[in-house]
């Protein structure tokens, strides 16, 4: 089971967890903007106060390719490094989920800090890597500790605050209703709709109340889908950020909402109906058609740019794009027509 460290006074958690797995040099995988936190000051200053010596890599973007990771775990095996501990969005951490599965060493210690409150990829065993341009999933690589700072949270900017939180709902929403749903990972999926919504304000006027709540719910929804994964929502929405420009989360919300109606068009086996039920009472409303609408209006109350119409795409073109083993865990069948009749609807919006 995955360790939850709490930061603590002056980082006493951090502390005690870098004591207790003994070690003396850490492989710390994280971004520029790791300078302007507090967090930055604390770890440059361990060598001194507990003679741990730090290795920064930053040699990696946005959607990391192979070779960052086999030059990182390279730098590793050079420096011999005795933890990992990532700081940063999903990117940082993925790229240290795969440092850690190209070492081979399972008992290494990996860290996950997140510097967001969306992906949840702190409490997933998956990650995402790019080879010659194309996406490769790893897999079982989860962090054996993770740690919440709400802190980090305070200077992400109010588009990406509106993004990530979508991105926390979705994932709350879809492993709810995913085929492969268990009674733990419902457990995980309702308190994280719950504290989302509840949170929902704190976190986009950067409270820090509401940062930390909204930390909590994305750790939540992490939790949900490393069991039960994602549906087509999330299946169809990584061509619209590429091809828009547009946050991860922004996008899966734009497909979720057209797909939760959908999915109430069906006739539904008593396994999705339940969580539909779930979901509707997580929201706080009587039925799934109610929760449905409760989620397009939230969606449509953030006030988030539209897709631009100069970009010459066609829903058949985004259908093909989706990759039809992905859309196996969605409790419906969506065929070509469907996917288009979906992206027709998503894209006039």
């Amino acid at each position: 089971m995955q360790e939850l460290i709490v930061p603590g006074n002056a980082y006493a958690g951090l502390d005690a967890y870098l004591e207790q797995h003994q070690i003396t040099r850490l492989f710390l995988v994280c971004g520029n903007s790791i300078a302007q936190f507090p967090l930055w000051d604390h770890l440059t200053a361990l060598e001194q106060r507990r003679n741990i010596r730090i290795f920064r890599f930053s040699d990696f973007h946005p959607n990391p390719d192979l070779s960052s990771v086999q030059l990182g775990a390279a730098q590793y095996i050079a420096r011999a490094c005795s933890g990992i501990a990532a700081v940063g969005g999903g990117s940082a951490i993925d790229v240290a989920k795969c440092i850690w599965r190209e070492i081979g060493t399972p008992d290494t210690p990996l860290l996950a800090i997140p510097t967001t409150a969306g992906s949840g990829s702190e409490a997933t065993s998956f990650a995402v890597i790019y080879k010659n341009g194309v996406k490769q999933s790893v897999g079982n690589c989860l962090p054996n500790a993770a740690m919440l700072d709400p802190t980090l949270l305070r200077t992400l900017p109010l588009y990406q605050r509106k993004a990530t939180l979508l991105d926390a709902l979705c994932h709350g929403i879809e492993s709810c209703w995913s085929m492969h749903t268990t009674p733990e990972s419902r457990a995980y999926s309702v308190r994280a709709i719950r504290q989302v919504l509840e949170h929902a304000e704190g976190y986009l006027t950067n409270q820090d109340a509401g940062n930390a709540g909204m930390l909590q719910a994305a750790n939540l929804a992490g939790k949900a889908i490393h069991i039960a994964k994602t549906t087509a929502a999330h299946a169809m929405c990584y061509r619209l950020t590429t091809l828009f420009g547009i946050a991860h989360g922004h996008a899966a919300a734009l497909c979720l909402s057209a797909l939760f109606p959908e999915l109430l068009r069906h006739s539904l086996p008593e396994q999705t109906s339940a969580a539909l039920r779930e979901i509707a009472a997580a929201m706080d409303c009587p039925n799934g058609t109610t929760a449905a609408q409760k989620f397009a209006s939230f969606l449509q109350a953030l006030h988030l740019p539209g897709l631009s119409r100069e970009i010459p795409i066609t829903p058949k073109v985004l259908a093909a794009s989706v990759d039809p083993d992905r859309l196996a865990n969605t409790p419906i069948p969506l065929g070509t027509t469907d996917l288009c009749r979906l992206y027709e609807q998503i894209l006039h919006a």
